[in-house]
């Protein structure tokens, strides 16, 4: 099986067909017919003429504009006691051929299988009708008429029924034909998912070591690459790849594929094992999950204990519905599940529940959050899984950054929670940023800017109930440890507060200044003199002409200036009253240590800062204060 020649290029687009219907109905005969390929492999298979595990086959086509098109038939078996086989291979599959006995008509298993299908929420499929030459014209026009009115309304109702004979061939080329054409309407599977194989065979090949197959339901393998298997913590190398026989170079999504793997016994692995690079996902098990009952099957009541199947993986779960005793049939109710053992999924993967003795297949649905919280209460998880449903895709990722409040959430976090690659989320989060709408915190931290607002605010109010302005104010670690956030976003919004001069940090102390712990109509006035102070620039008017400016009475005026020259906003630069904004004078500051080893007189500095003797001296004086110039006679040196 596995070739050691050199890898060829990447294979055509592949897409995924399984087969379903009622055991005998000649779903391996008709993929036989189909590829030449008989996917009964095992001796009690070939003995007994049924089908009991899954099988696998391959025609290599054109699509009807001439590209390469591969389609991979995974060939399930019908029998009542084979359901859980058959789910294994019906998960991650693009299209399903209903295959239903022109002798028989529909059977249990026939209705299960479509049923299965909705379920698993695919979406394409065609009817054929096999075993045409084994029954009358009479008998064939019934079953059709019986078969249309089944498939109607189902996921089958806009495909044909294709009547064909595994026999003597007669239908086939027409089958061929709408295969193809089904094929081509496919969506192509989103590129941006993360790397996911969900393991369906283990074997051991001669002359090889370990093999898996399965479908690629993300992402992308190259011969090489190191993979993680989950549940569990373990790793493999990919030694080689094979699409159906053929050795590949890079197997993409939606191909059936065939993986040798390095350092890896096969007792180590087992159906329902999840590929995927390492630490780009979790196994969990807890989710909470949209279900549907189906119709005519009995109540699931709350607490029920069930089979849950999703991909290849199988385990026992209890359900938890939110907001009912029970889901009558025919019923949709949001519900926790709690798995026996994890299983690594994510949002939007579908599952299928069984129940009962003999077990019957009673509901299933797609998985809403695969992260709950266990601290929410149940009405508010049930409300945001609410919001979650409605949202379109986009927005249901800034759900999941706002459910995490002033916390945040990191990237690698969001991919994982949400199955999207790194990079694709990325380029989104950028945007939100841009926009306004996140902020990142440090490197890493990603949260809403409401929640940054709240994280600034939690920090002044925190402040003012320890300290007063003038105080020495609380410890950084401390002050953090009350609040309780992160240390990028405690960070990030006490730098932020700093820079807006709502408090001052001095070694590992922070205290407020003054204006921020003032009523808000006090900081408006404040903050719109200011904004007219640096406006200014390096030649402000005068207080009272700043009152008359702004149509401020001169006495509030002089009270407003005082407040910001304790806040820090504003700075004295001699006893005339005279004050200019902090960032002009750290702008002038900037410009003057550019100047670093020149002399600089009067007449010198007034051409250069473009002012008069009146602000020229003043402003002198204070870089001599603040020891960027040194006055040496009548000139200043910058030091």
């Amino acid at each position: 099986m596995m070739d050691r020649s050199s890898f060829r290029a990447p294979a055509a687009r592949s897409v995924v067909l399984g087969t379903a219907g009622h055991i005998d109905h000649g779903k391996t005969a008709l993929v036989r017919a189909l590829t030449g390929i008989d996917t009964d492999r095992l001796p009690e298979e070939k003995r007994r003429g049924i089908t009991i595990d899954l099988g696998f086959a391959s025609l290599e086509t054109q699509a009807p504009d001439g590209a390469s098109l591969r389609l991979s038939f995974v060939d399930v078996p019908g029998h009542a006691r084979f359901v859980r086989n058959m789910l294994a291979g019906a998960a991650g599959i693009d299209a399903v051929l209903m295959v239903i006995s022109a002798e028989e008509g529909v059977m249990p298993q026939t209705e299960e299988h479509l049923a299965i299908c909705s379920l698993l929420g695919i979406e394409r499929g065609l009817t054929v009708l096999t075993k045409t030459d084994a029954v009358s014209e009479e008998r064939l026009l019934a079953t059709t008429r019986a078969v249309k009115s089944f498939v109607r309304g189902t996921l089958l109702a806009d495909g044909p029924v294709i009547a064909v004979s595994a026999h003597s061939g007669s239908g086939i080329a027409e089958l061929r034909r709408e295969l193809i054409g089904l094929a081509s309407r496919v969506p192509v599977r989103n590129p941006d998912a993360v790397l996911r194989l969900p393991i369906d065979r283990v074997f051991v090949m001669k002359g090889f070591g370990t093999v898996v197959t399965g479908t690629l339901i993300g992402g992308s393998i190259r011969a090489g690459d190191e993979l993680g298997i989950l549940p569990g913590d373990r790793t493999t190398r990919v030694r080689g790849i094979q699409v159906h026989g053929r050795a590949e170079e890079e197997a993409c999504a939606g191909s059936r594929v065939a993986l040798n793997l390095a350092h890896i016994e096969t007792a180590e692995l087992r159906r329902g094992d999840i590929l995927t690079r390492p630490s780009s996902l979790q196994a969990v098990d807890i989710l909470d999950v949209e279900l549907s009952v189906l119709s005519g099957a009995s109540p699931l009541k709350h607490r029920a204990s069930v089979h849950f199947h999703a991909f290849a993986s199988e385990c026992i779960a209890t359900v938890t519905l939110y907001d009912a005793t029970s889901a009558g049939a025919g019923e949709t109710r949001l519900a926790r599940l709690r798995l026996r053992e994890p299983a690594a999924l994510l949002p939007d993967d579908r599952f299928v529940l069984r129940l009962g003795t003999p077990i019957t297949t009673i509901g299933g649905g797609r998985i809403l959050d695969t992260q709950p919280s266990a601290q929410k209460r149940k009405a508010k998880t049930a409300e945001w899984l609410r919001k979650l449903c409605a949202a379109p895709s986009e927005e249901r990722i800034w759900l999941r950054v706002a459910r995490r409040g002033v916390t945040g959430i990191s990237g690698k976090e969001l991919s994982r929670e949400t199955g999207g690659t790194e990079a694709a989320l990325d380029g989104l989060v950028q945007r939100w940023i841009q926009e306004g709408r996140v902020h990142l915190a440090g490197d890493t931290c990603l949260l809403t800017q409401e929640f940054f607002a709240v994280a600034r605010q939690s920090i002044l109010e925190q402040l003012g109930k320890r300290s007063g302005a003038g105080s020495s104010g609380v410890r950084r670690s401390e002050l953090r440890e009350q609040i309780g956030l992160g240390p990028e976003v405690f960070d990030d919004a006490l730098g932020s507060l700093e820079q807006e001069r709502q408090l001052h940090v001095a070694g590992e102390f922070v205290r407020l200044f003054a204006s921020a712990s003032l009523p808000s109509g006090d900081r408006d006035r404040m903050s719109a003199v200011a904004e007219e102070f640096e406006r200014a620039g390096i030649a402000p008017p005068s207080p009272d002409e700043m009152a008359t400016r702004l149509g401020i009475a001169p006495a509030e005026m002089r009270r407003l200036i005082t407040l910001l020259l304790r806040a820090g906003t504003l700075v004295r630069l001699s006893d005339d009253s005279l004050c200019m904004h902090r960032r002009v004078l750290e702008a002038l500051t900037d410009r003057i240590r550019g100047l670093r080893g020149q002399a600089l007189d009067i007449a010198t500095f007034k051409q250069l800062a473009g002012v008069s003797r009146k602000y020229a001296i003043p402003l002198l004086e204070y870089l001599d204060r603040e020891r960027i110039t040194v006055k040496q006679g009548s000139q200043r040196l910058v030091l």
